[in-house]
């Protein structure tokens, strides 16, 4: 298995681009870049390649998920804080000294 793992690392290191996420594309365009006599191993390869490929297709579109669910969350924290943020309230009341407030009983008893 590391036989084959090293050779389709190799050959996807220069032929990155034309390979694909198909089997049967991966092993015509294997047979055209190389020379395997053994069909298992050319499948093997042509089978570890597009594993690969698979695998790393899966993970951006997991990784574009992510971006996009937190975008998404973002957006909505930002919408309820704009919803929640409260008017300004008016000042409260100063309070009145107690001079103030005999000053206001003696003008309501006059």
């Amino acid at each position: 298995m590391d036989r084959i793992k090293r050779l389709s690392t190799e050959i996807l290191s220069e032929y990155k681009d034309t390979f694909g996420t198909d089997f049967t594309e991966n092993k015509k365009f294997l047979n055209e870049i190389t020379i395997v006599r053994s069909k298992s191993l050319k499948n093997k390869i042509a089978g570890y390649i597009t594993k690969i490929l698979l695998r790393e297709q899966k993970f951006q579109a997991h990784k574009q998920k992510l971006i996009d669910d937190e975008k998404q969350f973002l957006e909505r924290n930002k919408a309820d804080k704009k919803e929640k943020t409260p008017e300004p309230a008016a000042e409260p009341a100063a309070e009145k000294t107690l001079a103030e407030e005999i000053l206001d009983d003696t003008e309501k008893s006059e």
